[in-house]
């Protein structure tokens, strides 16, 4: 019971986190220039990931606190084991593209700002803490933290922690069409809302390339979601 209430707790906090970083984007100058654009806030495969973090941690709380409903010594429906089975499906895009997001941004913020960092409000705002950002688009590191840390260390956690290893058929079958599936979802749309943004993506680095190489870029992204999938399962205790 103890352990299954501290479950609840770090879901509920890591949701809190992800929710109180998000809502705190609203309070900077870069907030009101994304939502005129098309697609808004959408657009950033960030945003896309932390609310697939926050869903996921949500339904982690749910089937926690839910019970069965048993009538007699019957049990009539088990909510909860519906509910950790939709979860886990869930968990495999949220996992991976929580993963990939940090490790894209914290590399290329450490090495190669310009290509995640915009220099102006005409350019591509992305949210950071870099001293590189013009003042418009800086913001607290505990926000930077929690838009590009938070989601991908919690799930980590409660995957390691809480919950079981993935099949061999899951992780050869399902997970590679889940990534393969996003990847031509969130590549179509970002097209398609840079063609309505004057051809100005969310993220510099696909800005300054032709199609040819946002497409090699998005393809080599769900490579290596998939692979960083395969790996922490792999190395899973359980």
């Amino acid at each position: 019971m103890a352990f299954s209430a501290f479950r609840g707790l770090f879901r509920l906090a890591s949701a809190g986190a992800m929710i109180t970083a998000f809502r705190s984007l609203n309070t900077s100058a870069v907030d009101a220039f994304i939502r005129n654009q098309y697609g808004g806030h959408l657009q950033y495969l960030t945003i896309q990931g932390l609310f697939i973090a926050i869903a996921t941690m949500l339904i982690g709380v749910l089937t926690d606190v839910i019970p069965p409903l048993r009538h007699g010594g019957l049990i009539l429906s088990d909510g909860p084991a519906s509910l950790r089975s939709f979860r886990r499906s869930l968990f495999i895009a949220a996992m991976p593209l929580a993963v990939i997001i940090s490790s894209i941004y914290w590399t290329l913020l450490v090495f190669f700002p310009d290509l995640i960092i915009a220099s102006d409000v005409s350019a591509t705002p992305e949210p950071t803490s870099s001293d590189a950002a013009p003042v418009p688009f800086r913001l607290p590191l505990s926000i930077d933290l929690g838009l590009h840390a938070v989601p991908a260390l919690s799930l980590l956690l409660d995957f390691l922690v809480f919950e079981k290893k993935y099949s061999r058929k899951e992780v050869n079958i399902h997970v590679p069409v889940v990534v393969a599936l996003y990847a031509v979802f969130y590549g179509l749309w970002v097209e398609h809302c840079a063609s309505r943004n004057g051809n100005i993506f969310p993220y510099p680095f696909l800005t300054q390339n032709p199609l040819k190489v946002r497409i090699v870029i998005y393809a080599g992204a769900a490579f290596l979601a998939f692979g960083s999938f395969k790996l922490l399962n792999r190395v899973h205790p359980r």
